[in-house]
């Protein structure tokens, strides 16, 4: 069988007007024509790819650490400082939340558990010190920095009286805040993990999950002793059940009831407490319970 010739009306391909060629010499032509473009082609998308999918993995490590970061609240009336002091939190791997006045921050810290907290003391409406003062008296033990144009030593004393921690005067070191934040987070307790914790005669064993009373093994559910672990982080703080639902119970909580909640309580209060005589727990009405 005879190999077919193709007639080209028009130039392309290096071929001439009116040239007629076979088949085999059209393919060689494409070949030398098309094969470098076709390989930079490939690979480009397979680089693309390779750079996609690194990326994509750095991003979903990267969420995964975020999710497990320390929050710290920055209340500052001055809208650049503020944004200065988150650009430089956010670059150490903190989360950030900011405020440009106290007005909203009670009713996060209801909702939220931040890891510490950096207020200015010169705020519209509520002053910072006072501020401080007032959710301390609430029950609020979150560690605060003041970082303030109020420098006198008088103003220094009122600070540490009203509830600060760590004082620092305007204008000031980022490098420096960021080693006290550091120091500070230490001293909570936020950036060690604490195999054993301590409240009066209770103690936790965070590792093994064993609950000790005066020094006696207490036979407590996985549960059980987590729930007791949350009052202990939180004590002297009224908890609401959506609170120990969620750090308790997590993805099942939405399935628990407020009478499962205070079922599981009193069983815990029965097993910490037989004779009811220490009373761990106080019902705060219209919110949930503490540890006293």
């Amino acid at each position: 069988m005879g190999t077919k010739s193709i007639l080209f009306l028009s130039g392309e391909w290096g071929i001439n007007s009116g040239d007629i060629v076979s088949p085999v010499h059209l393919c060689i032509k494409l070949f030398h024509i098309y094969l470098p473009s076709t390989f930079f082609l490939i690979f480009s998308c397979v680089s693309y790819l390779k750079k996609s999918s690194i990326h994509i993995l750095e991003s979903l490590l990267y969420n995964d650490s975020m999710e497990k970061n320390i929050e710290i609240i920055i209340i500052d009336d001055e809208e650049d400082i503020l944004d200065l002091i988150e650009y430089h939190l956010q670059k150490e791997g903190y989360e950030t939340v900011g405020f440009l006045s106290t007005e909203n921050v009670e009713q996060f810290l209801e909702e939220e558990n931040p890891s510490l907290m950096i207020v200015d003391r010169n705020l519209p409406g509520v002053e910072g010190s006072e501020f401080v003062a007032h959710i301390r008296s609430l029950g609020y033990d979150i560690p605060v920095i003041f970082l303030t144009a109020k420098d006198q030593e008088s103003q220094l004393e009122e600070g540490y009286e009203s509830g600060g921690d760590d004082y620092m005067t305007k204008p000031f070191s980022t490098k420096e805040l960021l080693l006290r934040v550091k120091a500070l987070l230490k001293r909570s307790g936020a950036l060690t993990k604490q195999d054993k914790i301590k409240y009066k005669d209770i103690l936790l064993d965070v590792a093994k999950k064993v609950a000790f009373i005066h020094d006696e093994p207490v036979a407590l559910t996985i549960r059980e002793f987590n729930l007791l672990l949350t009052f202990v982080k939180n004590i002297d703080k009224p908890l609401t059940r959506n609170f120990l639902r969620e750090e308790v119970w997590g993805s099942e909580g939405d399935e628990v009831n407020d009478n499962a909640v205070n079922v599981a309580i009193n069983r815990l209060k029965k097993k910490i407490d037989p004779t009811g005589e220490k009373e761990y727990f106080v019902p705060v009405w219209g919110v949930g319970y503490k540890l006293v």
